[in-house]
């Protein structure tokens, strides 16, 4: 490839050769593997340390195991604070190289010694939307403070199971009935309430590069629950204009910012959409229909998805 865009661009011999050493003796970026690899470690830390803690409960006994959690806890955050950036409504860079990951890990601990307490102690009682209510604004302090986008994450998943605990009834996820007009509606709002705090956040210029994570959360939850609806509950004649709705909302944002992952997810969750539809209106069973519609429309899509430069607007790419 080099060596054919060498010979395209006609540049003298020497210059070819300085670019070609260049590029044989420039330095590889290890910078994602690691980040990987420390997250990774993260995990399998926190795995280890729950498994050492089953395995031996007998000989340690709960409050020693609550104590060691709770000081690595603390041992994170006040690593954390000892060395954190000033505040700023836009990016931070991190204060140190392993900064982010012992936040992280400081974040997951707390979650661990929360749910041994009510376990254990139940010391929530049956109040579970206070379970995730606390780490909920934890975590949601401590992104926004630390511009931690990993913390974050954390904090939209409190803060979703802390809305379906609160507006669930008690009776539908004890008996697992999850075929709810209330799961499925709170789902939807849950993600256009996400959609509204990403566009809040950029207008008062706050944070706006957690808008990505916010719209991750909110396109999948609200299109699943459009899905759900359709499906689960046999209501297409609602749910099926919401997902619409949806569809053409991320369609328009992909377009605007030049997003290729919000445009594939949009054109994905359409297809499902209007592919139920369409089997689900059909009378008939023919299988060459089936065949030839899976093989046009897939086509579609590919072709549609590899041309995204021409729905894209150019300005924003």
């Amino acid at each position: 490839m080099l060596d054919h865009w060498l010979e395209q661009a006609d540049l003298a011999p020497e210059e070819s050769e300085k670019i070609r050493r260049f590029e044989a003796q420039k330095p590889f970026s290890l910078h994602w593997e690691l980040k990987t690899l420390l997250y990774l470690g993260v995990l399998l830390l926190n795995a280890g340390l729950g498994y050492l803690i089953y395995d031996n409960i007998d000989q340690i006994g709960h409050a020693v195991i609550i104590a060691f959690i709770g000081a690595i806890s603390a041992a994170c955050f006040w690593y954390a604070f000892r060395h954190r950036k000033p505040f700023s409504p836009g990016v931070v860079e991190s204060a140190t190289p392993y900064f982010d990951y012992i936040l992280l890990l400081g974040c997951l601990m707390f979650l661990v010694m929360e749910g041994y307490l009510q376990f254990q102690y139940q010391i929530f009682g049956e109040r579970y939307g206070l379970v995730t209510f606390i780490p909920m604004v934890l975590f949601f302090t401590l992104a926004y403070f630390f511009d931690n986008r990993g913390v974050l994450s954390l904090a939209i998943t409190a803060l979703a199971s802390w809305v379906g605990i609160t507006l669930t009834p008690h009776e539908l996820l004890s008996k697992n009935d999850f075929n709810s007009h209330t799961i499925t509606n709170t789902g939807i709002a849950f993600g256009a309430f996400l959609c509204l705090v990403t566009f809040v956040g950029e207008r008062l210029d706050i944070k706006k590069h957690f808008s990505l994570t916010y719209l991750n959360f909110g396109v999948h939850i609200g299109m699943i629950a459009c899905l759900a609806g359709m499906i689960a509950l046999d209501l297409p004649i609602i749910y099926f204009p919401l997902l619409c709705l949806a569809v053409v909302f991320f369609l328009w944002y992909a377009r605007t910012r030049g997003s290729f992952y919000f445009l594939t997810v949009a054109v994905i969750y359409g297809y499902i959409g209007i592919t139920y539809i369409i089997f689900n209106s059909a009378n008939w069973y023919d299988i060459e229909f089936y065949l030839f519609y899976f093989l046009f429309s897939c086509v579609g899509v590919i072709l549609f998805l590899t041309n995204y430069k021409r729905f894209i607007k150019k300005d924003a790419l």
